[in-house]
């Protein structure tokens, strides 16, 4: 039996850890490090960290964070969000990154994951897919969080994406990203049944059973999950709110719309999924 990975999600923008919903709609949460600690300590498998306005600035501006991280963490951290060059891949392995995650960049030259895996090793490469459902309900790719129609099939892309060498994909449904509503499973599925890639579901987790069902009934290898950790963290350390002078810390200290995502520690995630006959690393 696969065991399956649980790995928090730290979208970044600048030097801030923020949330939204469909992508959108950033809200500073704060600083990322204490959060990377705080989920190692509950038994985090791997981190993600995404530079999430790294497109619009044509770079990626996370490796102090990565280096910082990484000297007091030892799981496996991927990166992604702004990488568009070898080099650029390099720098952020060299500063402590694991894996890099590619989404436009792969998107706008498809040679650059089967370099960058004969480059880096195919383990290395992951590969993001923004998928939006259309009205005919087909799934369509998009980059830059959501806002850009690339007008590419989703399966065709994953599938073209295995075959040019990436290690593992990540599907994020933008639909559900934030909701709390459930992971997109017939979309999870969908990618799962026609790759023999690792797959990692992305957007909607809300509660332990929504995991569950992206697991068992939408076949994916691996989860990521924000809202319902950084919710968590908060409840558990206000004082990392206190006396900020940055961001929407009345959101914060109000714990607004916290509702719609259960507050569970990765702990409790393990074990309620352990309960359920799914096998996780402990």
């Amino acid at each position: 039996m696969k065991s399956i990975r649980i790995i928090p999600r730290l979208d970044i923008k600048g030097p801030n850890l923020v949330k939204g919903i469909h992508l959108e709609g950033l809200r500073v949460l704060g600083k990322p490090q204490e959060f990377a600690e705080f989920y190692y300590e509950q038994g985090a498998d791997e981190l993600m960290f995404m530079d999430v306005v790294a497109s619009l600035y044509e770079r990626n501006s996370l490796k102090e964070i990565i280096t910082a991280t990484a000297r007091k963490i030892f799981i496996p951290l991927t990166v992604g969000g702004g990488l568009r060059t070898l080099q650029d891949m390099k720098e952020v392995l060299r500063a402590g990154a694991d894996k890099v995650s590619l989404n436009t960049a792969a998107i706008k030259n498809p040679d650059i994951i089967r370099d960058a895996s004969l480059e880096f090793g195919a383990s290395t490469i992951v590969v993001t897919i923004e998928a939006i459902q259309g009205s005919d309900g087909k799934y369509l790719a998009y980059t830059d969080n959501g806002r850009d129609y690339t007008g590419i099939e989703v399966l065709e892309w994953a599938q073209r994406v295995e075959s040019l060498g990436a290690g593992e994909l990540v599907i994020t449904s933008v639909d559900k990203e934030g909701t709390g509503e459930g992971y997109d499973i017939e979309l999870t599925k969908m990618i799962a049944q026609n790759v023999s890639i690792p797959v990692i579901a992305h957007g909607g987790a809300g509660k332990i059973t929504n995991i569950h069902d992206v697991i068992k009934k939408g076949r994916a290898d691996a989860i990521t999950l924000a809202s319902m950790l950084h919710y968590q963290f908060i409840t558990e350390r206000p004082s990392a709110i206190n006396d900020r002078d940055e961001g929407n810390t009345e959101f914060l200290k109000s714990k607004k719309d916290f509702t719609k995502c259960d507050k569970v520690t990765i702990s409790e995630i393990k074990k309620g999924l352990q309960n359920c006959g799914v096998s996780c690393r402990v």
